[in-house]
């Protein structure tokens, strides 16, 4: 069923929205999919903070203008959906590479983040990236560590204090 030009407009003032606040978009080939799989796969989407559409080429290019997805414009051929992350960089890239490993015939085709685009190769490093929360816990680990250096660091020479007296403790009962 053809869109209206009202119909039409909306969609593309969605998609723009969206486009305005995301971190990271994947485009990815869905054709031969089924239903099921393709609910599937939106039912993933929406658990993990991803806004996934299925738009025609030509309204995605005009909701893609003005934003930092504009790169994307000249890779929009063939039947595809669009992945936005809107938790964390990662996030769309790691649904889209999880869910093409179980079904191949999605086939991721653009990446981009920040104003670049990417080679569908580098989904897996996009996918990689680390949650809000994994790098919150690294960061925090890193910054740990030499407090509890240091912290070991002043307790040793009491410690070996102790060691001392209590070897000579021994060697005086031995004797």
């Amino acid at each position: 069923m053809a869109l209206k030009l009202d119909d039409k407009k909306a969609v593309v003032e969605e998609v723009a929205t969206i486009a305005a606040q995301a971190h990271s978009a994947v485009a990815a080939e869905y054709r031969g999919l089924t239903v099921t799989e393709l609910t599937e796969l939106r039912r993933k989407a929406r658990e993990t903070g991803v806004y996934l559409r299925v738009v025609k080429n030509t309204l995605a290019r005009r909701a893609l203008e003005g934003t930092e997805f504009e790169c994307m414009k000249d890779g929009l051929v063939g039947p595809l959906l669009l992945a936005f992350s809107m938790e964390d960089p990662g996030c769309a890239a790691r649904l889209i590479d999880e869910f093409a490993k179980e079904h191949d015939k999605l086939i991721p085709k653009i990446v981009a983040i920040g104003g670049q685009l990417y080679d569908a190769s580098e989904l897996k490093r996009l996918a990689a990236l680390p949650t809000y929360d994994q790098a919150i816990s690294m960061l925090m680990s890193v910054m740990k560590a030499p407090v509890e250096k240091f912290v070991r660091t002043l307790a040793e020479p009491h410690a070996k204090l102790v060691r001392t007296v209590a070897a000579i403790k021994d060697q005086k009962e031995a004797a």
